[in-house]
């Protein structure tokens, strides 16, 4: 066995991956076995953390963008001291361990973000970066820098292909984003094959072209020249740093290195033999020297000295500068400033106004009152109304805005604001565009849920009411689809109060949200029932003496008809109840007696009417109701045509309950 420590370090990092993957009889061992020393010279030579405290605020950020490699942060978080133990190592993919197959937020200490779906790390280190250097630029002040890390992100081939990641790529560029560094695993292998039969470009200097300043490592084996390269990154502070360091997938395995076989299966038991005797390793399964542990394990006592001398800087700080510093603890907490909420608006039916534009004004209103929280648009902030008012807008080197304009990448527009929220510091931060566009972003909105992260998509002309653009921009099965995301709260809100309050009301959970707006005027419902009825995510908007007769259901524009259809049949003598659902997803949270005051199950003739797609309302109307939407593509004519071609009316509401009540 090699005496060297940094050599044995390095081979301990891909021991210990290996064995993890080939028990699990799953995984991917290629990556660790070639990234083990890049992994070793950042996290021994660079990374500022304290394994003790995963959370402290002024840490650097690391992102393993390639999440199938997972073997090889959950080995650097146990050598270096994280609260993960050789058991969960041993654990590696099995039921309820800490070390699942890609890394999980919130389940591994230590793990910055979800990451597998390629590309995504690239786009959230771009978020957590403009975070950093936005809260930078908000808190610190001469002589007392409190917020000064970087965030690094292990990408590869994979990642780079991703069309996420070009898009993330030329706003860090865009941004001069001088503390975000990505060490590229440029190992010429993918899953199928090489790299070269699909993948051929000057990645370093597409690169170059959006802005950012890149270097090349030739020998991925070579800790001392990746850390020098690290260095230089650092010393460029106007510029992303992309590191282009060539690795050997699979590096040790004598009939698997350089090749597919390397990347997503285990070696066998036979080649982790093999493995072993190349590196001058003991055949023992999980073998961790002691002077390799050892050596890792001072990444607890630096970790613990940089923490503490932050904490000092920031005692001084907190003398100087005492509402700045309050603020700032505020924000790390997540907690919102007291009064936030003070300027909402409430709204008078004395005319009718698109919920959008509700939406800009409630906006603004929190945002006044609300520093911290920050948020953009995919170049329509003319139409989804989002910019904050006499805020500044993000630009060439310009990240100290809250205005940020993404321009027309919804993709990674919906990354970036899921790493602006996994960062900490930055309230409720927000992204925009049309509903139809939320297909763009939808894999960043599904990591959004599964992290739990509190961010807020927002999405206007939500439905056919959008008119004349036609069924390209006319959303139909959008809504539901997003209903399908497990975790993710769905408003579409009926008018500009249910708009004021799903505002409200989002802002205060700790789960991310989507708010779905018109582009048409709507009337504006009033009383004292609609505000709490929208925070539990369903009420009574208008009722009758005694049990109804039928239930009529709706959500957004459409409640209104529903709302007209009820005054017909109560002229007509017919016992009727109007049920608004801004959002499905708090109103199942509610008690089950809540639940069936508003919907009592001895009333089975029901109507529910939605300007798409008619799937999933089943389970409010039951077997025995009627359910009205839109299950074909749209069509380009005014609104009001196009609702009255597609059925979308207060007669066929009518005629629907009457139908039921037979």
């Amino acid at each position: 066995m090699s005496t060297d420590l940094t050599t044995l370090a390095v081979n301990t990092i891909r021991i210990l991956s290996i064995d993890a993957v080939q028990k699990a009889n799953s995984g991917h061992p290629g990556l660790p076995l070639g990234a083990a020393p890049m992994a070793y010279a950042l996290w021994q030579r660079h990374l500022k953390h304290d394994p003790k405290d995963p959370k402290w605020p002024d840490r650097d950020r690391f992102i393993l963008s390639a999440g199938h490699g997972s073997m090889l942060i959950y080995s650097m978080l146990y050598l270096t001291g994280y609260d993960l133990s050789l058991d969960e190592i041993k654990n590696f993919r099995q039921w309820g361990s800490k070390t699942p197959g890609h890394p999980e937020y919130h389940l591994t200490p230590g793990v910055e973000v979800t990451t597998g779906p390629l590309g995504q790390g690239t786009a959230h280190a771009v978020g957590m970066a403009l975070a950093e250097s936005f809260l930078a630029s908000y808190f610190n002040r001469p002589g007392h820098n409190v917020v000064d890390h970087y965030t690094y992100a292990l990408v590869s081939d994979g990642d780079l292909m991703e069309g996420l990641s070009q898009e993330a790529a030329s706003l860090a560029g865009l941004w001069k984003l001088g503390k975000l560094i990505y060490l590229y695993d440029s190992n010429d292998v993918t899953l199928d094959g090489k790299a070269s039969m699909i993948f051929g470009e000057n990645v370093r200097a597409r690169y170059e072209a959006c802005g950012w300043h890149t270097l090349l490592v030739e020998d991925g084996n070579d800790v001392d020249a990746i850390s020098e390269a690290i260095s230089a990154a650092k010393a460029v502070t106007d510029q992303p740093t992309l590191i282009e360091i060539k690795t050997i997938i699979g590096y040790g395995s004598p009939n698997k290195e350089g090749t597919s076989k390397a990347h997503g299966e285990p070696l066998g038991v036979d080649e982790v033999k093999l493995v072993k005797e190349f590196f001058g390793w003991p055949q023992e399964d999980f073998f961790v020297p002691g002077e390799a542990l050892e050596h890792f394990r001072s990444a607890v006592e630096e970790g613990e000295a940089a923490k503490s001398e932050w904490a000092a800087r920031f005692d001084a700080y907190r003398s100087a500068f005492p509402d700045l510093a309050a603020e700032f603890e505020r924000a790390q907490a997540g907690q919102l400033p007291e009064g936030w909420d003070a300027d909402i608006p409430t709204y008078s039916a004395d005319k009718q106004m698109a919920t959008r534009i509700a939406s800009g004004e409630v906006l603004n209103a929190i945002a006044a009152r609300v520093p911290l929280m920050i948020g953009g648009d995919a170049d329509l902030a003319g139409s989804t109304k989002t910019l904050i008012k006499g805020a500044e807008n993000t630009g060439p080197g310009k990240t100290d805005a809250r205005n940020i304009r993404f321009g027309v990448r919804e993709h990674t527009m919906g990354s970036i604001v899921n790493g602006l929220a996994l960062h900490g510091g930055i309230f409720k931060p927000y992204s925009a565009t049309f509903l139809t566009f939320s297909d763009y972003m939808r894999p960043a909105i599904r990591l959004g849920a599964l992290m739990g992260i509190p961010t807020l998509y927002v999405f206007t002309h939500d439905s056919i009411g959008l008119g004349e653009d036609g069924p390209t921009h006319q959303s139909v099965e959008h809504v539901m689809s997003l209903r399908l995301i497990p975790d993710l709260h769905v408003f579409r809100p009926a008018d500009a109060n249910e708009t004021a309050w799903s505002w409200r009301t989002a802002m205060t959970l700790s789960k991310p949200a989507t708010l779905i707006f018109t582009r048409q005027n709507l009337p504006v419902l009033t009383g004292d029932h609609v505000r709490p009825g929208v925070e539990r995510g369903g009420y009574v908007l208008a009722d009758c003496e005694g049990t109804p007769q039928v239930i009529l259901l709706g959500s957004g524009s459409e409640v209104h008809i529903a709302h007209e259809a009820y005054q017909t049949l109560m002229a007509e003598g017919i016992r009727a109840r109007v049920v608004s659902l801004p959002c499905w997803e708090l109103f199942e949270q509610q008690d089950a007696s809540y639940r069936d005051s508003v919907l009592p199950p001895s009333v089975r003739a029901r109507v529910s009417i939605e300007a798409g797609r008619t799937i999933g309302w089943d389970r409010w109307v039951g077997l025995d109701g009627v359910t009205i939407g839109v299950d074909k593509f749209g069509a380009s004519a005014p609104y009001k045509k196009v609702y009255e071609e597609y059925g979308l009316t207060p007669a066929a509401v009518v005629a629907a309950a009457k139908q039921v009540m037979k």
